[in-house]
């Protein structure tokens, strides 16, 4: 059953691809736009696999990834420990609350320029703004799974004399799992959007730095390559970290959102 599902699935992907590229295609063969602004698919094709051959999408795809995963981490490790924090301390909160809150609302793009004067167009600043675009989903998620934890549970757990360690571990962790793979899952997508955005304005390699040198060239289908290549890996590793979700999440009835891969 789950076999023919996901042959159903991957046909009826397939043809809204297939359907995409015939409307590129047509509109390309019609002229409604210059060649140098909209390449067709088939050139856009042969400029992949050139840069495969030649390796620069390789280089350029490790770089990015590289910055990804480390701020991405990095912020999944903050955002995690700090929710933990202000649950064990929720008196420690309301200092913290509005400077939060004022962090959370200045765009991590808007900060390029004074991070480069700070830290430099090298490694630390794109990391920075990989994490600080990724670390608000993260934690508001793991904080309210945090909160939202039954509390006739954990007096039904002291009740029975457990140790607060032993309640985080079998009761507010566990309830929490939904809230910390659907902030993680979507400061994923949040790292990959921001890091693009970073390497276009300060850096000697990666996607963004590809999309946006070839733009000064005017090489329309090196641009369409890297954002081909940051959507289609984006997309795999929400796929890959969907599976790896459903193996802490599967059996819970109220929370299947880790079925839609």
């Amino acid at each position: 059953m789950k076999k023919n599902n996901f042959i159903s699935k991957t046909k009826k992907n397939l043809l809204v691809f297939f359907i995409i590229l015939l409307i590129w295609q047509i509109i390309y063969k019609i002229g409604i736009f210059s060649p140098i602004y909209l390449p067709g698919p088939v050139k856009v094709f042969e400029t992949f696999c050139d840069m495969v051959f030649d390796g620069t999408i390789f280089t350029n795809l490790l770089a990015s990834l590289y910055r990804v995963f480390i701020g991405y981490f990095l912020a999944l490790i903050v955002g995690f420990f700090l929710a933990l924090f202000f649950y064990l301390k929720p008196k420690t909160y309301p200092y913290f609350s509005n400077l939060l809150d004022f962090l959370k609302n200045i765009p991590p793009l808007g900060l390029i320029p004074l991070l480069i004067l700070w830290l430099g167009i090298g490694e630390v600043s794109k990391i920075t703004i990989v994490f600080m675009a990724s670390f608000f989903p993260i934690f508001l998620n793991i904080q309210k799974g945090f909160m939202v934890t039954d509390s006739d549970l954990i007096e039904m757990a002291r009740s029975f004399s457990y140790k607060d360690g032993e309640i985080f571990r079998k009761i507010i962790l566990p309830s929490s799992l939904v809230d910390i793979f659907v902030g993680a899952r979507i400061g994923l997508g949040y790292a990959y959007r921001s890091i693009i955005a970073a390497e276009m304005l300060a850096a000697s390699k990666g996607l963004g730095y590809l999309i946006n040198f070839s733009r000064l060239m005017s090489r329309t289908d090196k641009v369409l390559v890297g954002i081909f290549m940051i959507g289609f890996i984006g997309m795999i590793s929400d796929k890959i970290f969907v599976k790896f979700a459903s193996l802490f999440l599967k059996g819970d009835l109220k929370n299947e959102w880790y079925k839609s891969n």
